[in-house]
């Protein structure tokens, strides 16, 4: 059964493509020491809990997230291939011995990209990200425009990066756990085929071993991946997620101080392995609606036609607490009056999910086809009815 209908018709000053952080009356651990936290429903976008989510913070090596997603886009659109060989600058090289993580790549000798995201993403090589950078877009300085142009692509409006790997800058750099927590929710969604990198749990190069610092892919068979970071100033980072019965989570703890990388390691992962483990107790998520699928009909004056399906861009989930299903319910708004020509894909109303009367989710309709202005006969018509009502 899904979430009854209330129609209401109403002339909208807003409409916004979801409202994530509802009321949803489940308290989070409250002895977790994180600065920041965030968990996030990676089908529903919802946010579940959250500590300082919109705070800005410095990524630290969280940064190489955002480096791997845009890797993944060129691999995905044909621009680049794992098979081919990249030149190691001395940039490149000199980036991987200032920095505390590295790959041991040579100035002067070829990597194939495949071992450069398996550095990156494993071994956390700062290195292995300026070679890639260089690659892509010629400089390292031109690539990280690419980065702040998809951060703000993808909403991050929070976020700004100076450099691909998540060393101190001169230049303030920044983000939020809710800007990474989406970021990584969308590079589990958009790149299916390469997001299996991050539960690799170690890589060797160079005759070097080096381990995957997540320490949850040992621990929690249901952590299927994520990306750690630290600087002193940053502190103790990692974003994960896991996948239980058919739901995804991902998680995002920041600013965890340790005396010791050893104590700052398990630190960050027992507080994300806490927040896992509340999260999947306390919620469900439910699938409600197809993209695609007409949920209303909307009534077009001077058109060819008189009436115009609405529907969703995107598959609509839900998170709810455990038990609650029987108490959603739907609500659609309409602009009101609509006018041909109807655009196909254009934004025409609004459909609310509520729980306990309290907005849950707020998603656009839209226009499922086209509808072209009427002749002249029902222009006539139609103004004349407007004008009556």
């Amino acid at each position: 059964m899904m979430p009854r209908f209330l129609v209401s018709v109403l002339l909208l000053a807003l409409l916004w493509p979801g409202l994530a952080g509802a009321n949803l009356r489940v308290s989070p651990p409250s002895d977790l020491v994180a600065r920041n936290y965030v968990v996030l429903d990676a089908a529903s976008g919802m946010m579940l809990a959250e500590r300082e989510a919109g705070q800005r913070v410095e990524p630290a090596s969280l940064t190489k997230i955002m480096t791997a997603y845009i890797v993944f886009k060129e691999l995905q659109d044909g621009k680049l291939a794992l098979n081919e060989r990249v030149d190691v600058s001395e940039r490149a090289w000199r980036t991987g011995m200032r920095g505390a993580s590295r790959m041991f790549i040579e100035v002067g000798t070829q990597v194939t990209v495949e071992e450069l995201i398996r550095g990156m993403i494993v071994q956390s090589g700062n290195d292995a990200c300026v070679a890639l950078a260089e690659r892509i877009a010629g400089t390292e300085g031109a690539f990280v425009d690419m980065m702040n142009a998809q951060a703000r692509a993808l909403g991050m409006y929070d976020t700004r990066f100076q450099n691909s790997h998540g060393l101190p800058s001169d230049t303030p750099q920044y983000t939020t756990a809710y800007d990474i927590a989406v970021l990584m929710q969308a590079l589990i969604r958009n790149f299916p085929e390469y997001y299996p990198y991050y539960s690799e749990r170690s890589f060797s190069f160079n005759g070097i071993s080096q381990s995957n610092r997540n320490i949850l892919l040992w621990r929690d068979d249901s952590v299927d991946g994520g990306k750690t970071g630290w600087t002193s100033s940053a502190g103790y980072n990692l974003v994960s997620s896991a996948q239980r019965d058919g739901t995804r989570l991902v998680v995002s703890v920041m600013g965890i101080q340790a005396a010791d990388h050893e104590q700052g390691g398990r630190l960050r992962a027992n507080e994300s392995q806490a927040l896992f483990n509340w999260a999947f107790r306390q919620f469900e998520t439910h699938k409600l609606y197809d993209a695609g699928m007409a949920l209303t009909e909307a009534r077009v004056y001077k058109g060819e036609e008189d009436r115009v399906p609405l529907g969703l861009v995107r598959d609509l989930h839900v998170s709810i607490p455990r038990g609650s299903y029987d108490r959603l319910q739907a609500e659609v708004s309409l602009e009101g009056k609509l006018e041909a020509p109807i655009e196909h894909g254009r934004t025409y109303g609004e459909l609310r999910i509520m729980l306990d009367g309290e907005p849950l989710q707020v998603v656009p309709l839209v226009a499922l086809r086209g509808i072209e202005e009427g002749g002249l006969f029902r222009r006539l018509i139609d103004s004349a009815w407007m004008w009556i009502r």
